[in-house]
């Protein structure tokens, strides 16, 4: 590996955030949700989880939509809602599924700079009612058109760089987050050797 290459990874690691996540629930189109594992790369994501309740798991993802992003970040599947509500407990204090809905926060009134996983549901139904009611909330990315819902790459895009936007305000991207135990794992799957850690 050459120095440039290893500063590169060191660079990146040390910015990816263990306390945001986005969980994409009962997605269909595959090169929706390699777009979404794109954008949570280049905003610092490194866990996503993936819940299929209703449509088959996904063997592998959109090659040409995620820009091979999926091989840098740590994809987790699930087929049980309960089981990953649980499992996303543990790690963040709050979960907010994208849902229209009387009382729904606004994006921009989400505080990012504490622990979030953001949901994004189906393409055609969103986010289901077994899920929402585990949630702490609902919130709406404000919208001055007719149609009053984008399409689901583009919504958690729109989302998670406001988290980023938040996050960089807040300095959180100046220090390392991740827990050493999953930073040095994923270093050595990058392709570090034990003594570069």
């Amino acid at each position: 590996m050459t120095p440039e290459r290893k500063e590169r990874l060191l660079s990146v690691i040390n910015k990816r955030q263990a306390n945001l996540t986005v969980v994409l629930e009962n997605v269909e189109d595959p090169h929706n949700v390699s777009a979404v594992l794109r954008t949570c790369d280049a905003v610092g994501i490194q866990d996503i989880h993936v819940l299929t309740t209703k449509v088959p798991r996904h063997k592998r993802w959109g090659v040409k939509s995620s820009s091979s992003a999926a091989q840098w970040l740590t994809v987790h599947q699930h087929t049980n809602t309960q089981e990953m509500v649980t499992i996303l407990r543990r790690k963040y204090d709050k979960i907010y599924t994208t849902h229209l809905a009387d009382g729904a926060l606004s994006l921009y009134d989400i505080d990012f700079t504490g622990s979030v996983a953001l949901v994004f549901g189906n393409e055609q139904f969103g986010v289901s009612e077994d899920v929402r009611a585990l949630a702490d909330g609902n919130f709406v990315i404000p919208m001055m058109g007719i149609i009053r819902s984008l399409n689901i790459s583009v919504a958690a895009a729109v989302s998670i760089y406001e988290a980023m936007r938040q996050k960089q305000l807040a300095g959180q991207y100046n220090t390392p987050s991740l827990p050493e135990a999953q930073r040095n794992g994923l270093l050595t799957d990058w392709g570090f050797k034990e003594e570069d850690l």
